[in-house]
């Protein structure tokens, strides 16, 4: 697993009907404040989507039709038609996009910047590479032992991919959220590329913990039994998107993002609701050195690993800082691959509890480490704007 993209951005998506499943590469960054274009389920009908006008005038920006976007222009990736700025995603809801092969098929994961195993050496306050920690199965079903840790469906131009993410706290609605953390490569491609699409957050993916041959064929209850949740809006570092990339760790300290997400198909209840749980997001959290211990939650996809399943690394954090002026991230071994990518690290928060304090980001080529940013200001105001943009 290899992804890394500082940046904040802001992306919004309408929702709309279509069907997927996959993992693949990708980085993301992206910033300002731009305003939602449409953040709203869209009713289909036996011809089609019913499109909202301002939806529909905010593609014809971009030379987007709506009608051949719904059957299969989004496929097009030429790097001239690939929305890149924060104001301009959009992710229409394709109903049944996301069907259990698709999803079970899904096995690549957005491009992870490649990280010298030394990095850091010379650069910054970075401590010795910690001794690779064995991923462990997390025990099923997952709702019983992670209940906000999912899996993120989206397609690039490499094709359908795949990241891990966690619910997390709304304040704006108590007890109702409907926000999911995850990392910046998963959502945007950063400098040389743009928003990806068909984004969608599956909780409890796979939540028997079924190998990839008993899920062949499985009925969409079995593989998504919580639902599938199309982003509607999400938002990532300006530095991600500025300068997120596949080499270097350029934008890692950054390499976060937050996801508004509606279901495909609804049910009355939000997110949090659904799934009866969420983390709080700790951006006060102690210095590396004080942090006794993190534990990491991923849908690790690279080999060994088939994405299928969920898998934790629970380890005393170390220091990583990958450039002079950049913020220190954490770091601690384990042995998650690609696929890994955006989910949650918990760590005791100020108040004692846990609470997600970091996500993964980047690793070196051969998985022995991962790495996280120390979420501060920036993380804190992408975190609020997106709350904001709901109350």
């Amino acid at each position: 697993m290899r992804p890394n993209r500082p940046v904040t951005a802001i992306l919004c998506a309408a929702a709309l009907a279509l069907t997927a499943a996959a993992c693949g590469p990708g980085d993301g960054e992206a910033g300002g404040d731009a305003k939602p274009t449409v953040a709203a389920s869209l009713p289909s009908g036996a011809d089609g989507i019913k499109i909202p006008d301002q939806l529909k005038e905010k593609l014809k920006e971009h030379g987007i039709d709506l009608e051949k976007w719904k059957g299969g222009a989004w496929k097009n990736w030429k790097q001239e038609d690939w929305l890149r700025e924060a104001g301009d995603y959009v992710n229409p809801i394709i109903e049944d996009l996301w069907n259990p092969d698709r999803m079970r098929e899904a096995d690549k994961t957005p491009q992870p910047p490649a990280v010298d195993p030394d990095a850091g050496k010379d650069q910054g306050v970075t401590d010795p590479t910690p001794s690779p920690v064995q991923a462990k199965a997390v025990n099923a079903p997952y709702h019983a032992s992670v209940p906000v840790s999912g899996k993120v469906f989206f397609d690039g131009p490499e094709g359908s991919m795949v990241c891990s993410a966690t619910v997390v706290k709304d304040p704006a609605h108590p007890g109702k959220s409907n926000m999911v953390w995850t990392a910046g490569h998963c959502v945007h491609a950063g400098k040389s590329g743009g928003w990806y699409r068909n984004i969608a957050f599956v909780p409890s993916y796979n939540n028997a913990g079924k190998p990839a041959a008993q899920l062949k064929g499985a009925p969409r209850e079995q593989v998504a039994p919580y639902g599938v949740w199309w982003s509607d809006w999400a938002q990532t570092s300006d530095q991600w998107i500025a300068n997120g990339g596949p080499t270097g760790g350029a934008g890692a300290p950054y390499d976060f993002a937050v996801l508004h997400v509606t279901p495909e198909k609804s049910t009355g209840k939000s997110l949090e609701e659904t799934v009866g749980a969420a983390l709080p997001v700790e951006f006060n959290a102690p210095a590396v050195t004080k942090v006794a211990g993190i534990t990491a939650t991923g849908y690790p996809a690279a080999a060994p690993f088939d994405g299928q399943k969920a898998f934790q690394c629970a380890d005393k954090p170390g220091r990583l800082t990958l450039a002079a002026g950049t913020p220190v991230m954490y770091r601690i071994g384990c042995t998650m691959t690609g696929g890994s990518s955006g989910g949650g690290w918990v760590a005791p928060g100020s108040d004692g509890k846990p609470a997600l304090v970091s996500n993964t980001s980047i690793g070196p080529a051969k998985a022995g480490w991962l790495a996280g940013p120390r979420l501060g200001p920036e993380a804190k105001g992408i975190f609020d704007a997106v709350s904001a943009k709901f109350k």
